[in-house]
């Protein structure tokens, strides 16, 4: 059949995400059984036991359908964060929720701008309803707010700043968050995407919830990263009510499944687990970097849960060279740039082996030239 008349045109230049590779395909492909994934930023400490045990609490019920509101969650985000719970938007991950928002939003003469490189998923949802996507490089790898700031023509419909960024693991400040907001038309939306927020320690860091009632800004969170639920895929979205009500227009009536609502209920009382997850994260940086340094690799400073690095060598080969080593990382040439690695920060023996491997690579390259 020719889908030529019959297709829209504006989803043929979208280019389908390239996840991390799953420890299953790797297993299958090089006939190994002992991979380890530093992919795709998860929480090597896995989800919280509270979390598990609320969610296989529910199996027996699996047949019953999930409450389209989320009023549970709702109502204990909006006490722990202090906000309203017509301000919040659940969603399938955050990434849903972006989505939800260029469906509500976007339109073919629009104009949306994103920093180059971020996250791949802005250019998805903007291409996806025809939008025109403008990408803005600034000095160094992370967002330069000002040249963003410049970039807005009439036209503009939305900004998305993704902060901390993925992958460069750069923040922007307050300052510089607040600068920019200063420049930014009343009419222009603000999508301001915080998935490692909890992983931050920089004291200067804007909380994107303190925005809300700016009317233009959409701060996203998800439970993928420091709670470690990214199997569930839920995250949310916080933003003036009328914003959120647009969004709700669009959204499927059981777009969130029971398990997962109930296993981020659950995931928000444990304190433990996420002060944990910070410490590793923490510590496991400071491994790496050391690592780097050892090795001669540049890498930038990170407030997320991952780092990126440079390679004296193409990306995607050190990626495969490190896969063969059972070692699953990020070629970084998907967001153009072609000699750069991002590696998550895992627990002390994954970080280990990672640098064995590097080590490995990098050595035997040398050997031979």
């Amino acid at each position: 059949m020719n889908y030529d008349r019959l297709i829209r045109r504006s989803i043929l230049g979208i280019t389908h995400y390239e996840p991390g590779k799953p420890i299953e395909e790797v297993q299958r492909e090089l006939g190994i059984d002992d991979v380890i994934k530093l992919a795709s930023n998860e929480n090597p400490l896995g989800p919280s036991p509270r979390a598990v045990e609320a969610a296989e609490k529910l199996l027996a019920e699996a047949h019953i359908y999930p409450d389209g509101g989320a009023y549970r969650l709702k109502e204990a985000l909006a006490a722990d964060l202090g906000v309203e719970k017509d301000e919040l938007i659940i969603g399938n991950g955050s990434d849903e929720v972006i989505k939800l928002l260029a469906e509500a939003f976007f339109q073919p003469e629009d104009e949306v701008i994103v920093a180059d490189p971020t996250f791949g998923e802005y250019a998805y949802a903007t291409q996806l309803m025809g939008a025109r996507l403008v990408k803005v490089k600034g000095e160094g790898l992370g967002h330069d707010l000002e040249r963003m700031a410049a970039a807005v023509t009439e036209r503009t419909k939305a900004v998305f700043i993704c902060n901390p960024n993925n992958p460069t693991g750069t923040m922007n400040n307050r300052g510089e968050f607040e600068n920019f907001l200063r420049r930014i038309p009343e009419r222009v939306l603000v999508i301001l995407d915080q998935a490692y927020f909890e992983y931050v320690e920089a004291p200067d860091y804007p909380n994107g919830i303190d925005y809300r009632h700016d009317g233009r800004v959409l701060t996203l969170r998800t439970f993928s990263k420091i709670h470690g639920l990214a199997g569930f895929r839920i995250g949310y979205g916080v933003g003036a009510k009328e914003l959120v009500g647009y969004l709700n227009r669009v959204r499927e009536p059981f777009n969130v499944n029971r398990f997962a609502q109930e296993a981020a209920l659950a995931a928000l009382t444990d304190t433990e687990h996420i002060q944990r997850s910070r410490e590793l994260n923490r510590a496991g940086k400071d491994q790496l970097y050391r690592a780097f340094e050892t090795m001669g690799l540049d890498y930038l400073p990170s407030e997320a849960n991952f780092i990126l690095f440079a390679t004296p060598y193409p990306a995607r080969d050190l990626f495969k060279a490190l896969q063969r080593r059972g070692v699953i990382v990020r070629p970084a040439d998907i967001f153009g740039l072609p000699n750069h690695i991002r590696v998550t920060v895992g627990t002390p023996e994954q970080n280990q082996r990672f640098i064995r491997a590097l080590q490995e690579v990098l050595a035997g390259w040398q050997g031979n030239q």
